[in-house]
């Protein structure tokens, strides 16, 4: 099978065929947008030295990437640091768990809070003293 290249002159073309064209190479992308979006490489090596190129690129940011994950601290030292929250429960639910905590501890403290003894059974107990008493301030 032999390839041909086509060199008829665009005014072989009728005309709407040829505005068309005309159109389309006119909003034709440049050259460096389309090495901006990755689609051409930007580089100034010889065509056939690009690939290997894009190899070892390729290759050096795995080597990087391996070695920041081998320095990167256990989980369990970033829940000691407060880095990472000490719950199990999913990233999604994290938010609710820590607001349900919260509560929780608001009720616990205000359950206390509501059977905390009374100034004169710490005092006959021995804990407080008359001039601890904190309603005759």
């Amino acid at each position: 099978m032999s390839s041909t290249i086509d060199e008829t002159p665009l005014s072989a073309f009728p005309y709407e065929r040829r505005n068309s064209l005309e159109k389309h190479l006119q909003t034709r992308p440049e050259m460096q947008d389309l090495k901006n979006r990755h689609i051409l490489l930007n580089t100034n090596v010889a065509p056939s030295l690009q690939s290997a190129q894009q190899e070892l690129d390729r290759q050096r940011a795995t080597d990087s990437l391996k070695k920041n994950l081998e320095k990167r601290p256990e989980r369990d030292e970033l829940v000691e640091r407060n880095i990472l929250p000490a719950s199990t429960a999913a990233p999604a639910l994290q938010a609710q768990a820590r607001e349900l905590e919260r509560h929780m501890l608001a009720d616990n403290l205000e359950h206390k809070i509501q059977n905390r003894p009374e100034p004169e059974s710490l005092i006959t107990q021995g804990i407080l003293t008359e001039d601890e008493d904190p309603r005759s301030s």
